[in-house]
């Protein structure tokens, strides 16, 4: 591991002007990917400014049913907080997917949002890498890419998102809050925090240098959502999703679908919004061919590759399977 300084960050003023006066400096909450990829030296800044105790570790539950979540709040104290649980099931239960107890009582929520891909030849440094040295090439299109991306992939890049809790604030329409280190703020919606890979993979995300993530925003929930995260993955402990479905529906009386939102991960470089499949299941009477129908152009413009063309058929099963059992279910979580 290469040699590196350490400080912590009093407060997000102190934090900008760290990272401002070193180019070579980035931010550490929980540290359980950074710590891994600098062992690995994949990555190897000169400075890490920790912000884990800066004062963003609180969820604040709102009249309206909207909730603010801290960027340093645990991921293990999320998934085990009663209004999440209650208003947000799908939320909590994807954070208890994601990771074993011992990480998520260390991860936290901004972490979690900008974790690093786990491809193979990402964390290789003795492989090439396209998103670690642009245009050195991206040798999983013709090595081992079974659990890598079918969805918004390109020639350069086909990794895939490895966050759980992403998914399930994408499903939600949960908004960041950021700030930059000219102290200015702005928002940006999960949805739209990262960038797909193009011919430059090796940017992530609409962040600028510095930009710090204070707090996640959800709003209110659908009117009598029902909502269920599930995941398929290789073991049932601690495994990355091969795929995975973040579900929410409210019924109308004549048992139409009045509101239905899905997003997929583990198929794509970012938590993958199913806006198609929404368009076509959003007033419709939720029965098996239209909700395969839905799933199917969802997918159609997947580009899979000969070890994970699985994913293409086990991702529209997942979406119907989420849908149909959220349909036939009494309670709402």
């Amino acid at each position: 591991m290469k040699e590196f300084a350490y400080a912590r960050a009093g407060d997000a003023a102190e934090a900008a002007a760290l990272m401002a006066e070193r180019p070579d400096a980035t931010y550490i909450g929980g540290g359980t990917n950074l710590v891994d990829l600098m062992k690995l030296g994949v990555t190897g800044p000169g400075l890490l400014i920790d912000v884990s105790r800066l004062p963003y570790d609180r969820i604040e539950h709102r009249a309206d049913g909207s909730a603010l979540i801290g960027a340093t709040v645990r991921n293990g104290a999320l998934a085990g907080d009663p209004g999440i649980r209650e208003r947000f099931p799908l939320l909590s239960q994807a954070l208890l997917a994601g990771a074993s107890g011992q990480l998520r009582t260390v991860a936290t929520v901004g972490g979690n949002l900008l974790q690093r891909t786990r491809c193979g030849y990402f964390q290789d440094v003795t492989k090439p890498c396209n998103k670690r040295e642009p245009g050195s090439g991206c040798p999983a299109i013709e090595g081992a890419h079974r659990d890598l991306a079918v969805l918004g992939t390109s020639d350069h890049c086909v990794a895939s998102h490895p966050s759980d809790m992403a998914v399930a604030l994408v499903a939600l329409d949960a908004v960041a809050h950021l700030r930059s280190v000219d102290g200015g703020t702005r928002t940006v919606p999960v949805a739209e925090l990262y960038v797909l890979p193009g011919d430059t993979p090796h940017r992530e995300t609409v962040l600028d240098r510095g930009d710090l993530i204070t707090a996640v925003e959800l709003p209110p929930p659908p009117p009598a959502a029902r909502m269920r995260y599930r995941k398929v993955r290789d073991r049932w402990s601690y495994a990355f999703a091969l795929v995975s479905v973040a579900t929410a529906v409210s019924v109308a009386e004549d048992g139409s679908l009045d509101d239905v939102r899905i997003a997929l991960g583990g198929v794509a470089p970012r938590p993958w919004r199913a806006r198609i499949a929404e368009e076509r299941l959003r007033g419709a009477r939720p029965g098996e061919k239209a909700l395969r129908e839905a799933a199917r152009a969802e997918l159609a413009g997947a580009r899979p590759l000969p070890d994970n063309a699985f994913k293409v058929d086990l991702a529209t099963d997942l979406i119907v399977a989420g849908v149909r059992d959220l349909v036939a279910r009494k309670d709402r979580a």
